[in-house]
């Protein structure tokens, strides 16, 4: 780790968020240097109600006290974030990453299986944040013939939506190296359930991040947390990767319900065919949604998704991953 910055020769600095524990925050200064940070008492971010005022990936000015300790006093505009909504806390919301050029949602058909409405509820939080998002479906060398097939089936629903799907193996190098020619230039977010292999993708695609792996649990076959907080890594081709906790559920956070279906692109293009101009897609005659469900031109799974998060804000709902 570098040295901290000479503080007394500059008291006042501005820098990249790239660690975050929870109590302290990890800055590297426009000079280069890393310096450890904590929140002024009194710091929030303006109409945002977060359990953590500053996230990995803000660009914050920070102030050293007589005692040589730093103090994060000001956040710079963000150009974009992606939050969720903590399960404990209905009323609150989780800023994961900011200053967002892409997302890259790590998936697996098995070894965890990851639940499509998880997957449904994160693209939903990438469109509602503007924040392109990607699906990495991992583990491809574990994959038999008929979990090839699911996987097919996952590729084609989702590019058919137009996400990109890219899949890999830390493993085998198979498709790594596009992987990492996506990741050039670009702040990239890397989040998924625990177990879907996040961080070996990222110790395979950069060694020097040394990211803390586990073992999948054989009597629920999911994940065990090993990443505790969200850390920043230097690509090396101009790019950073911001890796994020694996998370059991996606949680989400303000969508009213009259904007959900916005967040779903194939529903929010069929509502155009719809009887009524503010037509919810559940019970209105007329609907094109509904018709485009029953047709198989929408996806059930879609469909039921966009049902679920429509639930949340009418019962508070929290939905688990499994």
């Amino acid at each position: 780790m570098q040295q901290p910055a000479d503080f007394m020769s500059e008291p006042i600095m501005s820098g990249l968020v790239v660690k975050n524990t929870g109590s302290w925050y990890m800055v590297k200064t426009d000079s280069g240097s890393l310096v450890e940070c904590k929140v002024k008492g009194n710091f929030r971010i303006k109409g945002i109600k977060s359990t953590n005022p500053v996230a990995v990936g803000d660009h914050v000015d920070i102030k050293v006290n007589a005692g040589g300790t730093a103090l994060i006093t000001a956040i710079h505009d963000r150009r974009n974030y992606i939050v969720r909504k903590p399960s404990n806390l209905s009323k609150q919301l989780h800023v994961i990453g900011a200053n967002l050029d892409q997302s890259f949602l790590v998936v697996t058909v098995s070894h965890p299986e990851t639940p499509l409405e998880f997957i449904d509820r994160f693209l939903a939080t990438s469109e509602a944040y503007r924040v392109p998002a990607t699906l990495v479906i991992n583990k491809a060398d574990l994959y038999g013939e008929a979990e090839r097939g699911v996987m097919h089936a996952m590729q084609h629903l989702y590019s058919g939506i137009g996400y990109e799907c890219r899949v890999v193996s830390a493993v085998t190098g198979e498709g790594m190296d596009r992987l990492r020619e996506a990741l050039a230039g670009r702040v990239t977010l890397f989040s998924g359930n625990s177990g879907v292999g996040k961080s070996t993708l990222l110790n395979a695609l950069l060694p020097h991040a040394g990211a803390k792996t586990g073992a999948i649990s054989a009597v629920h076959d999911t994940g065990m947390h090993t990443t505790t907080f969200s850390e920043m890594f230097d690509t090396g081709n101009g790019g950073y990767i911001i890796d994020t906790p694996g998370i059991k559920g996606f949680g989400t956070f303000d969508m009213c319900r009259e904007e959900v279906g916005h967040y779903f692109p194939e529903i929010f293009s069929t509502a155009a065919g719809c009887r009524y101009g503010n037509c919810m897609h559940l019970h209105e005659p007329g609907c094109a949604v509904k018709a485009a469900v029953e047709e198989g031109s929408i996806a059930l799974s879609r469909y039921e998704s966009y049902l679920s998060i429509m639930d949340d804000e009418e019962e508070g709902k929290y939905r688990p991953a499994y």
